[in-house]
């Protein structure tokens, strides 16, 4: 018998959704699941995932034990020498966060299962046993440890040299939102010509992370760069009211990708190196 191996498929749905499967019906039943509660990128991350846990234990959710969890951590800290990880991973090992984050959606999707009957138990433990778990069932050892880290922070001398840097006024803008308004990525890019309040300095955030919606208020110095950006740079056939679009050909004047800025942002790396 061949050994359990799922594999990722992107496609459009009927009204041009992003749609993601794994050619396993339970794991894309449980993919259909998570995308009625989360956004499209939360789906893709469970389900790559996903990928890698049955890529590395190599059985089908029936089968899976709490030993199989319990090496799969191993696994993912020291990396596989049998080449297995290496699939997905490209052999070495990752960080302890990335494993927490892997172990919460294994269990999720065992958790799943199990309501609906198809597997027994959920085969990924809360924690490792201590003496006290008589007295205090909840104070066991956890899997995994994550080191609790602060974020670092540009000085002003940095922002002023990433942003020099920088060719375009589009691209300079965008770092603007990210470093005056803290946007995430996802929403730099989703921003649309109706979300900037330039009289209020504000930005109406319509989908943030897990859906939610806010208003960022946001220095001049962000919407006196879309103003040159606007001005300049932007198609004024677009047949879009998305704010940031590709400039250049075939695809000018479509909306820029999460794919476009990361291949832009690693120019940029590469010319500061």
């Amino acid at each position: 018998m061949p050994a359990f191996d799922p594999f990722l498929i992107r496609s459009l749905g009927p009204s041009g959704e992003p749609l993601v499967r794994l050619g396993v019906q339970l794991l894309d039943d449980y993919l259909d699941f998570v995308a009625a509660r989360c956004r499209p990128n939360t789906v893709l991350a469970t389900a790559y995932d996903l990928l890698v846990f049955f890529r590395v234990v190599g059985k089908p959710p029936e089968q899976v034990t709490t030993a199989n969890v319990l090496a799969f951590v191993t696994t993912q800290r020291h990396g596989a020498p049998a080449g297995r990880l290496r699939v997905v991973d490209d052999g070495m090992g990752v960080s302890s966060r990335t494993v927490a984050r892997r172990l919460s959606i294994i269990s999720g999707l065992f958790a799943y299962l199990h309501a609906r009957g198809d597997v027994p138990t959920n085969p990924v433990p809360r924690g490792l046993p201590t003496r006290r778990e008589r007295t205090r069932p909840r104070q066991g050892v956890p899997l995994v440890r994550t080191t609790r880290t602060l974020p670092r922070i540009l000085n002003p001398s940095e922002v002023d040299a990433l942003v020099a840097a920088l060719r375009t006024h589009r691209d300079k803008a965008m770092v603007a939102a990210m470093v005056l308004g803290g946007l995430r990525r996802c929403e730099v890019l989703g921003l649309a010509l109706e979300d900037l309040h330039v009289g209020e300095r504000r930005v109406f955030i319509a989908a943030g992370k897990g859906g939610r919606q806010r208003v960022v208020p946001i220095s001049g110095r962000f919407f006196a760069t879309v103003a040159d950006y606007l001005e300049v740079e932007r198609p004024a056939d677009a047949g879009t009211d998305r704010l940031f679009l590709v400039l250049k050909q075939p695809r000018r004047g479509n909306p820029l990708t999460a794919a476009g800025l990361d291949e832009a942002w690693t120019v940029l790396v590469a010319a500061l190196d």
